[in-house]
């Protein structure tokens, strides 16, 4: 204070004030989201709820490609009355078609249900872990 008795009247020396903390701001630990879906917490919740809903979706368009696939084909038979007619060799075309063709087909859909799950569940553990 100026004009006290105990300091002098002469100038100042100036003094700098910091913050009590000289590094950089200290963040919260970061709560691994594994932990927030084995509490069942509201993110938790959200987490389990985006991946079932992205499994739901490749389930149904999965079934309803084999389903348009294999109802379809007595749709076309019915439809197209020389198809029912048509053979290949001694077998008529209706049952090499759903004797022999139809498994393939069925093997592909499995095998695309299969590897687009494991992405989505990839895809998952990547935001999960990156969180």
């Amino acid at each position: 204070m100026p004009g006290t008795q105990d300091q002098p009247a002469g100038p100042r020396k100036r003094v700098r004030v910091t913050a009590p903390r000289g590094g950089p701001p200290r963040r919260e630990p970061v709560r691994p989201a594994t932990k927030d879906i084995d509490e069942q917490t509201r993110l938790g919740e959200l987490y389990m709820a985006t991946l079932i809903r992205a499994q739901w979706r490749l389930s149904m368009s999965v079934l309803a490609s084999a389903t348009m696939m294999i109802g379809g084909l007595p749709l076309l038979f019915l439809i197209v009355p020389a198809t029912r007619s048509l053979s290949v060799g001694p077998v008529p075309m209706p049952w090499l078609i759903l004797g022999v063709l139809i498994y393939p087909a069925i093997w592909l859909g499995a095998r695309y249900y299969v590897r687009a799950s494991e992405q989505i569940e990839r895809e998952f553990t990547e935001l999960v872990a990156h969180r």
